[in-house]
């Protein structure tokens, strides 16, 4: 008996043993002592060179699957099946990201993208790239800035998500089931080479260039709501066109918005980037309505920056979309309804520039952006972390390590958020409303567009990482009784790292943007 307990004794102590070195391994920092300080200030005007590409990020989809029961999940117990389109007698699933585990793709309707713009003057050369994704971790940032090609003269890198719903789980939350991740690793390596392929080729196509910017703050509204209150948007519809300087050739454009692309919403299947396929698309090749030109396009690489998406901004499955040149109301959510709402955004963004006379050839370009650390404080998060479904370490312990950036090109200046930032936080409107969890007034004043100069202010949402939702502090609301006489608690603090990210990425901007200016 004593031989038994002596042996179980000591499985049990290999047991802990083994799970203590698993956890640390997942938990330890993959970027130990990494640190971002910059401060570029404009001091002059320069001529400007930009190059765009895009590079294409679309998974292959072998196999497809019969959903038994229509519930958009892949579960063999309900009787799905799956046609084994490689013939290697596995189901290769493509877990989509986005709203429950499960999903996984049945097919490819477009191609997802890696866009990127390369914009050089001052001496700084600066790309930003969007990628047609739920999301990034910084640590994978930082392996692309690691691994990418010094003779690009990169001086700074900046990587965005569109955050579509309809893209594979790159994050690692959204797998075949609530404790696996949905990441295929090959696949991230793969997205990760696309990126630094495509701003090597921008690199490469490097022009002289000018730039001609515009903006119209309501004509959207109509496109998207707020599903939480308080009831605040972020629609400034912000664009950049940038045109080679010796002909009137676009070499490409930048259309600044805020929704969520799941447009299409939780029982699609196909792999797409939702809405801003479409505005990509009209802003290159035109906007039309059956075959009859409404706007002619422009040509070029189109980038659409998502901005303000927290709150959530959204366009629910019976959010009407209305159709001007059919007069066709879309209620239902399917591709009709995603093209139409993409022409209509692309439409007002090539009519905002006709109707811009801000066009220049020489600019003043800066750039300020720091790392610094958030505790994390969300117990699922933890969880996570600690088994390795988020593939990201601690910068120290319960601490994750972010990034933000202050870019200024000219009149333009660009802010990133290393998440899903709530639009009150941009453009005003914090409230303490009765029951929320901390008795406190709104912390994060003076907001980020009165802090940010010039006259077009990008928001460039999911910048550099993807954090979750950032929430106003006095908008915390997990316990009872519940804020807006609501029942059950908002969605949103379940998919935050905790209170203390938005204030302390706050004063984090606050600084940075004064530190540039000063």
């Amino acid at each position: 008996m004593l031989r038994i307990l002596k042996w179980v004794g000591v499985f049990l102590i290999l047991l802990i043993l083994a799970l203590s070195l698993f956890v640390f391994f997942n938990l330890k920092d993959r970027n130990p002592d990494y640190k971002v300080d910059i401060k570029i200030k404009p001091e002059s005007e320069s001529k400007i060179r930009a190059g765009f590409s895009a590079m294409k990020i679309t998974p292959d989809v072998p196999d497809r699957w019969k959903d038994s029961n229509q519930d958009a999940k892949y579960d063999p117990d309900d009787g799905d099946t799956f046609t084994d389109g490689n013939g290697n007698g596995v189901f290769d699933a493509v877990w989509m990201a986005g709203f429950d585990n499960k999903r996984a793709a049945n097919g490819v309707h477009d191609d997802l993208w890696a866009r990127t713009m390369v914009i050089e003057g001052n001496n700084n050369r600066i790309s930003l790239t969007v990628i047609d994704a739920i999301g990034l971790f910084h640590d994978e940032l930082i392996d692309i800035r690691n691994n990418l090609d010094p003779g690009t003269g990169i001086s700074y890198t900046i990587v965005s998500s569109t955050h579509t719903h309809e893209a594979p789980d790159i994050m690692g939350l959204w797998g075949p089931g609530f404790l696996k991740s949905g990441v295929d690793k090959t696949y991230l390596e793969f997205v990760k080479s696309q990126i630094m392929k495509s701003i090597e080729m921008a690199c490469d196509n490097l022009k002289a260039a000018r730039l001609k910017f515009a903006v119209d703050h309501e004509i959207l509204k109509d496109l998207v709501t707020d599903t939480r209150s308080p009831l605040v948007f972020d629609l400034p519809l912000t664009v950049m066109q940038v045109l080679n300087s010796d002909s009137d050739e676009t070499i490409g454009t930048l259309i600044g918005w805020a929704n969520h692309p799941e447009t299409l919403w939780s029982e699609n299947l196909l792999i797409t980037s939702d809405f801003p396929h479409y505005v990509r698309e009209a802003v290159e090749n035109g906007v039309y309505a059956n075959d009859s030109l409404i706007i002619e396009g422009l040509g070029g690489t189109a980038i659409f920056i998502n901005g303000a998406i927290g709150g959530l901004m959204t366009t629910l499955p019976d959010f009407p979309v209305k159709d001007p040149w059919s007069d066709r109301v879309y209620l239902k959510p399917d591709f009709d309804k995603a093209e139409s709402q993409g022409n209509q955004i692309a439409f007002h963004a090539l009519k905002a520039l006709i109707n811009s006379t801000d066009t220049l050839t020489s600019v003043g370009m800066g750039l300020s952006a720091r790392t610094f650390d958030l505790p994390l404080e969300n117990p699922l998060f933890k969880l996570g972390a600690a088994l390795g479904i988020l593939n990201r370490g601690y910068s120290k312990w319960n601490h994750m390590r972010t990034e933000i950036a202050y870019l200024g090109i000219g009149p333009a200046s660009f802010l990133t958020y290393p998440g899903e930032v709530y639009p009150e936080l941009i453009n005003g409107g914090i409230e303490s409303p009765e029951g929320q969890d901390f008795k406190i007034g709104p912390l994060e004043n003076p907001v980020s567009r009165d802090l940010m100069k010039g006259k077009y202010k990008f928001i460039i949402g999911l910048g550099n990482d993807e954090l979750g939702y950032i929430i106003p502090k006095s908008e915390w609301d997990e316990n009872p009784p519940h804020t807006y006489g609501q029942k059950e608690a908002p969605y949103g603090e379940i998919n935050s790292l905790g209170p203390e990210t938005s204030p302390i990425i706050h004063r984090e901007i606050q600084q940075m943007i004064l530190d540039y200016y000063n």
